[in-house]
């Protein structure tokens, strides 16, 4: 999988593939470079602490952020949190979990209020530090970050046996850019 990865990557960037005699660097030795940079890191599903579960399937998982499982084993009414629009975090849940599109996902969640199928939309929350104060003050409340910016105050779910920085976890997105 990552040498597939490795050759897209290749392609994409239209790296020349000219001779290392004219003194440019071998393709092989530019795909690794690239790859080098391309870094990547898991987001973290993160439940509060006192949450007993601690495992779920990729499709239990989809239930829950859609609102199709409401209730935690522990009897206690599911809260979602998400990120705003536009945020990588967002986008990551959209095209991995949801496989829609901002605006679609905002009126799949109206419809469902309106329907009566949900008491409320999910609470959308700005900063990862906002939904860890969240999650971690809410019973039953689920949200997702950065595995960088968890920190003890929140549990991370692990999704079919996995966490975010195991091999084969299905949420991933690119590392922040230093600044």
């Amino acid at each position: 999988m990552k040498a597939a990865w490795v050759v897209v990557l290749f392609l994409a960037t239209g790296i020349s593939t000219g001779s290392t005699a004219q003194g440019g660097a071998s393709p092989a030795q530019s795909v690794a470079s690239i790859a080098r940079r391309v870094r990547w890191e898991g987001l973290a599903i993160v439940v509060e602490r006192n949450n007993p579960t601690s495992n779920v399937t990729l499709r239990q998982l989809r239930e829950i952020l859609f609102a199709d499982r409401q209730w935690w084993s522990c009897n206690r009414r599911i809260t979602l949190a998400t990120m705003p629009r536009g945020s990588v975090e967002r986008q990551t849940i959209s095209r991995t979990i949801y496989k829609m599109d901002d605006v679609s996902l905002d009126r799949y969640f109206f419809f469902e209020v309106y329907r009566g199928l949900l008491p409320t939309s999910p609470t959308i929350l700005d900063t990862a530090a906002d939904v860890k104060r969240f999650v971690s003050g809410t019973p039953g409340a689920v949200g997702y970050m950065r595995a960088s910016d968890v920190d003890d105050s929140v549990k991370v779910l692990r999704i079919d046996g996995l966490l975010p920085g195991d091999d084969g976890y299905p949420l991933r997105l690119r590392t922040r850019v230093p600044k």
